[in-house]
């Protein structure tokens, strides 16, 4: 959803194509930003600003004062089929729609501490229980709830706690003495267990639980560069003819290398898959996980125990302390338009975002440069003049066309220093003469909308917030931040940097896990921005929250510039493909070496993609009429005929996945081995259907604790993956990590010792040690190198 819901895009289209010839002529000339918008937002009318209205009215936002009750019984029923984790979600939502310091609120804070305790997340459930305590929690619940504090407390070998909460409890069982049969005898007979288990404790050294290392954690740039922020010294910003600003390489750089980590400037949370809910009441109480019910709005990290706004049920955060910097930083304002900002999209709010975080940079300089575009001066002008070094470049390998010369660099600050900041995000290009008519007119009247509704919703806000900022001599008029916002949804085509995570499903009862990079959030980057583009890019981006890290994907030569795939990559796409991508969305043509040397790709597509002959196995070749590359085979069949047998493949081997999923393994297996049958019949070893069914045996059989099947034909996917993205990728890091999983299950040490180095050569290079992945594969080998135990490692850990 980074573009407006397509009702709002329907309607505005409609109302362009409505509009007098001289009216789209006007828009489509216009040279300045202020024109656009200027001209686009006298068209819009109160019809416009209703059926908006109307849109954002389908997402429930707003405090539901009925919503939690109806929460909290969804969540016990999930609780009673051992299902904490949903139960924990569920029990958020609740919370989201509960006013502070209510019965609701507290009610639902103490059953999420109960599945949080179950799931073993003690710290957590904690200050759960806190929460509900500080909200007002019935009194006549909260001998069991202190009950489960002081079992959190024991566990976590916090003795003195303990202690004194089992003494508060017994003075109010001395207080208020209850009949013998009812629900205090059983918590005083819990109370005289954990009594016991404190003693045994006491008598124990202090030990620590062993946990996750986190050496690397947070692991800092070695050397960060003078001249621009959050990179490393090994790199410097240049300027070419052709490209513009770039990164090049002020020394030789090995694999894996650290070179730039950045927070990004500004983040949104992707919101997922929220259609507007129908209308009724219950249908509005939605029990559909999305991203925004288990990540923090503000610093992207996971979480069950979700810490709602005051004002609205949509916004959540890991913490206080989160929730506390976004309402000071930009919800304050947005909180009233939730259902707005999810009308008009992710771009529009990291729009409306950025020109809010403005507010606490030199604002004065901000407003005189958007004030100077409103006047039709030039703001694409850099305020600094440094020096840079200018160079030509032939396949990466820099060489020098002249001096060392002084020239002006966008985003740089008066001392030369490019830093992240509003100022850099400012100078990153809009390409506003490359973007449709149509496109520019979609975003004004929707920047548009959405400051009128800025001024009619939140006059407080504004005044202390935006207009505050604006001096009457330079320009007080919301108009101003209108315009910055439109550049800024501009820039975002070119400039929006997908902010992605590895998610984990599966059932741990089955041993079935799984696994996939999902896109979290859209982020700005400043540095991360200056890396062109490259089809098969020399570095690795990898995400921990709202930071990125680039890391060197391969060694990289002094002079040679560093490259980032902004997602045409040519692993996964041909190169007609990626072309016309980069073409539509970035404005350019690509030269990078992969298109460069890539030969034109014959109808029959690459090698990974071919059918093979049904009776002599050979290849088929050929454009719409297949033949067999065997002369001596007169075998011959239709190109659509054989991709409409993939297609009834794909829906067979889902029908197997799901089988899978729902823990029928035996039957699952039987229709997966006959799928693989049918796949051999007619598609290359190679083919990615082929991939898919192998990967999915492995894991039938892995759930199955067949160890050996399972390794063997994770290996056959392994070899897939290998021709489809090399043996260097990201993705056969990933497989090798899955087969290391399963030979250590298996006990093969050898093999898996062999494949955890296998995997650590590959992940190393793209996540650095500070990975998730790595850490667990050096807790693998720790086991089977008969090293000191480390607590929490079991065959079950490490299902595939």
């Amino acid at each position: 959803m980074d573009l407006p819901v397509d009702e709002w895009k329907a309607y505005v289209l409609q109302k362009w194509s409505l509009l007098p010839k001289s009216a789209q002529v006007a828009v489509s000339t216009a040279e300045t930003l202020s024109e656009i918008f200027f001209h686009s937002s006298s068209f819009l009318q109160s019809e416009d600003e209703k059926f908006l209205k109307r849109l954002s009215q389908g997402y429930l936002v707003g405090k539901d004062p009925k919503a939690p009750c109806f929460y909290r019984e969804e969540g016990n029923k999930k609780f009673q089929e051992k299902n904490y984790s949903e139960a924990a979600v569920l029990y958020s939502k609740g919370v989201s729609h509960s006013r502070p310091n209510t019965e609701d609120i507290s009610l639902c804070y103490a059953n999420r501490s109960a599945a949080l305790f179950r799931l073993g997340q003690y710290e957590t459930c904690l200050n759960d229980i806190i929460r509900a305590l500080t909200h007002g929690y019935p009194e006549r619940l909260r001998p069991k709830l202190l009950l489960r504090k002081a079992e959190c407390l024991v566990t976590l070998r916090r003795l003195k706690e303990a202690s004194q909460t089992i003494s508060d409890l017994e003075s109010n069982f001395t207080a208020k003495p209850s009949p013998a049969a009812s629900p205090f005898q059983i918590l005083q007979e819990n109370l005289c267990c954990l009594k016991m288990k404190i003693q045994g404790k006491e008598n124990l050294p202090e030990t620590f639980p062993m946990t996750l290392t986190k050496d690397f954690e947070g692991v800092d740039l070695t050397e960060e560069n003078e001249e621009i922020s959050s990179a490393s010294s090994s790199v410097c910003l240049c300027t070419d003819p052709l490209k513009g600003r770039c990164l090049i390489a002020t020394k030789d750089i090995v694999p894996g290398e650290l070179l730039v980590k950045e927070d990004a400037f500004v983040s949104v949370l992707n919101p997922g898959k929220m259609p507007p809910l129908p209308q009724g009441l219950e249908s509005r109480w939605d029990t559909r996980v999305t991203n925004g019910d288990l990540y923090c709005h503000k610093c992207l990290q996971h979480t069950l125990a979700m810490v709602p706004c005051h004002g609205c049920s949509y916004a959540k955060y890991c913490s206080q302390e989160c929730m506390q910097q976004a309402w000071e930083l930009y919800h304050s304002i947005e909180c009233s338009l939730g259902g707005l900002l999810l009308t008009l999209g992710v771009f529009c709010h990291v729009a409306l975002r950025l020109t809010l975080l403005a507010r606490f940079e030199d604002v004065h300089k901000v407003v005189r440069r958007i004030c100077d575009e409103i006047n039709n001066k030039d703001v694409c002008l850099p305020e600094s003049k440094s020096l840079v070094e200018t160079f030509n470049y032939c396949q990466g390998e820099r060489e020098e066309i002249g001096e060392v010369v002084q020239t002006q660099i966008p985003g740089c600050n008066l001392n030369g220093k490019y830093e992240n900041n509003y100022n850099a995000v400012f100078s990153l290009l809009a390409h506003t003469e490359n973007h449709s008519p149509e496109h520019k007119f979609l975003c004004a009247l929707s920047v548009s909308a959405l400051c009128r509704q800025l001024e009619a919703a939140s006059p407080p806000a504004l005044t202390t917030g935006l207009k505050a900022a604006v001096t009457p001599e330079l320009c007080a008029d919301l108009n101003v931040w209108a315009v910055a916002m439109l550049r800024h949804l501009l820039q975002l085509q070119c400039n929006a940097q997908a902010i992605t995570t590895i998610q984990h499903t599966g059932s741990k009862e089955s041993m079935i896990a799984d696994s996939g990079q999902v896109r979290l959030a859209t982020g700005i980057f400043p540095v991360v921005s200056l890396l062109n583009h490259s089809c098969s890019p020399n570095t690795s981006v990898s995400f921990t929250g709202t930071v990125a890290t680039i890391r060197a994907a391969q060694q990289i030569k002094k002079g040679q510039e560093i490259f980032h795939c902004y997602g045409p990559h040519e692993s996964r796409m041909s190169g007609a493909e990626r072309q016309q991508k980069l073409r539509s969305q970035y404005f350019f043509d690509c030269s990078c070496p992969a298109c460069h040397c890539e030969e034109p790709r014959a109808a029959a597509g690459p090698r990974w993609e071919a059918f093979r002959c049904n009776s002599c196995r050979a290849l088929l070749q050929g454009d719409d009429v297949l033949s067999c590359g065997n002369r001596a085979c007169p075998e011959s069949i239709s190109r659509n005929h054989l991709a409409s047998q993939v297609q009834d493949l794909q829906q067979q081997v889902e029908m197997g996945w799901k089988l899978l999923r729902n823990g029928k393994l035996e039957q699952a297996i039987m229709w997966l081995l006959r799928c693989r049958e049918d796949a051999e019949s007619f598609l290359s070893a190679e083919h990615a259907v082929v991939g898919e069914i192998e990967d999915h045996l492995a894991r039938a059989y892995a759930a199955l604790g067949d160890w050996k099947k399972s390794a063997t034909h994770l290996q056959k996917s392994l070899q897939v993956v290998e021709v489809h993205h090399g043996s260097s990728s990201v993705e056969m890091g990933h497989e090798l990590f899955k087969l290391a999983q399963v030979l250590f299950n298996g006990f093969a040490v050898p093999e898996a010792l062999n494949a955890i180095q296998k995997a650590e050569e590959v992940l190393l290079v793209h996540s650095g040690p500070e990975s998730g992945e790595i850490q667990e594969l050096q807790k693998m080998r720790s086991c089977l190198l008969g090293l000191p135990p480390i607590t929490g490692v079991s065959p079950r850990d490490f299902a595939p």
